[in-house]
């Protein structure tokens, strides 16, 4: 992977065995050379949502400073995440972390981090999950082996 291609294809998902329980997140970048880059990582003890939330905080602190295509959208299966950054997150602030019940928002830390790595330029795209789409189908063998994850296809 030069450092003169550019990223064509990000993708990001979180999973989760039990909710809460032992979780995993999985990014993955493509580039123009046809290099890819695969990123993970494991907590013993979280939800699906905080997972599918630092997929995408942790593939937008990797983009900030690479070369992108003009077009590029990060791919996610997560309404969540897609909801929270496009929809949401300004009323949050504005109520002071409070959503429109009045409730604390959860999960606040990594909305507060994921507000701040936003990468401009690069808007999120929703993709119904696991539904066979090769870049967004991802996962992580996080329970059996939690010291080394690694990223498969479903």
């Amino acid at each position: 992977m030069g450092t003169s291609s550019r990223v064509v294809l990000a993708a990001c998902d979180g999973a989760c065995s039990g909710n809460p329980g032992p979780g995993g997140w999985g990014a993955l970048l493509k580039f123009e050379d046809g290099s890819v880059k695969e990123m993970g990582g494991y907590a013993p003890a979280t939800t699906n949502n905080r997972m599918e939330l630092t997929a995408a905080l942790e593939l937008m602190r990797e983009l900030k400073d690479l070369p992108r295509h003009p077009d590029l959208v990060l791919l996610t299966d997560s309404r969540y995440l897609v909801d929270g950054l496009g929809k949401w997150i300004g009323g949050w602030k504005r109520k002071g972390w409070r959503t429109a019940s009045g409730t604390p928002v959860l999960n606040r830390d990594l909305w507060e981090e994921l507000d701040g790595a936003r990468v401009p330029g690069v808007g999120l795209q929703h993709v119904r999950g696991h539904s066979g789409h090769p870049d967004n189908d991802l996962s992580l063998i996080h329970i059996s082996e939690p010291t080394r994850p690694r990223l498969i296809s479903y």
